[in-house]
């Protein structure tokens, strides 16, 4: 039960790919010789992504174009991915994005749409492919949750939800899959360098995110991506790259969430 071997009428299907660990994880792939299906919005980018891993490592590489935030044209992607004739065997949730600031004043509109592309996109493209790995006897999921579902996040409510929702759904596929041939990981990223931060506008103690947390609590898209697909090659339920940040979780699960919860409160308040 890991990472299925490549094959010409197989691929991988990564959303999120357009940037940031999406496109660190189809590289990572790529450089396996396995086929590629990329899915973002931006297809601009997606284009680009697919240029160079056909160049670099002689894979196809289709790119579709896709909110995943908007049931029909989820269809419309499953419906073009049938037509690409490839068994999907890999399939790579990744698309997502963070709201940040208190809920009772945040845009209604768009925390909806977190839960759609953060929670029923997974499910849905679940749904569709993680049946016919079961048949066939092999596949593998990767579901990018992140640390922040590991507990409840004050003035990140939904996004901590959300990532809770994906973290518990991926270790109870992985439970109920592994008889199937089929290997399901989270992986649970603390920090990474990416322009996700743009969108999320996290604070801590009333400095910009990023500012405030220290640099060896950081790691790159390439280094997420990468315990990612081998979080998926040997079979692991989940992954939480970096050492600093896999203490700290370890850490936290000793403290409850009386005296957790408070401190994360006054931390990420707006000032």
């Amino acid at each position: 039960m890991s990472l299925p071997s490549p094959a010409p009428t197989s691929a991988a299907l990564v959303t999120g790919a357009s940037a940031g660990i999406g496109a660190a994880i189809a590289r990572e792939l790529a450089a396996r010789e396995h086929n590629l299906i990329l899915v973002a919005r931006r297809s601009d980018r997606l284009e680009e992504l697919a240029a160079e891993l056909r160049a670099g490592h002689g894979v196809a590489a289709h790119v579709i174009a896709c909110d995943l935030a908007d049931a029909p044209a989820r269809e419309v992607l499953l419906r073009t991915v049938a037509k690409l004739a490839l068994d999907v065997e890999v399939l790579v949730n990744n698309a997502g994005f963070a709201t940040g600031g208190a809920f009772h004043e945040s845009d209604p509109g768009r925390e909806l749409e977190q839960v759609r592309v953060d929670v029923e996109a997974v499910v849905a493209l679940c749904s569709q492919f993680v049946s016919g790995m079961a048949a066939r006897g092999r596949g593998a999921v990767l579901n990018v949750a992140s640390t922040a579902g590991m507990q409840p996040i004050p003035y990140s409510a939904g996004y901590s939800a959300a990532k809770a929702y994906v973290l518990t759904f991926s270790e109870a596929l992985h439970a109920e899959l592994r008889h199937h041939g089929v290997t399901v990981t989270a992986l649970a990223p603390g920090p990474v360098a990416t322009d996700f931060w743009e969108t999320a506008d996290w604070q801590l103690s009333g400095q910009s995110f990023e500012r405030a947390v220290p640099r060896p609590a950081w790691i790159t898209a390439a280094q997420a991506a990468r315990a990612g697909v081998r979080g998926l090659e040997s079979g692991a339920r989940v992954v939480v790259p970096g050492l600093p940040i896999r203490a700290a979780m370890l850490a936290s699960r000793y403290i409850p969430n009386a005296v957790k919860l408070p401190s994360l409160a006054f931390a990420l308040r707006r000032r």
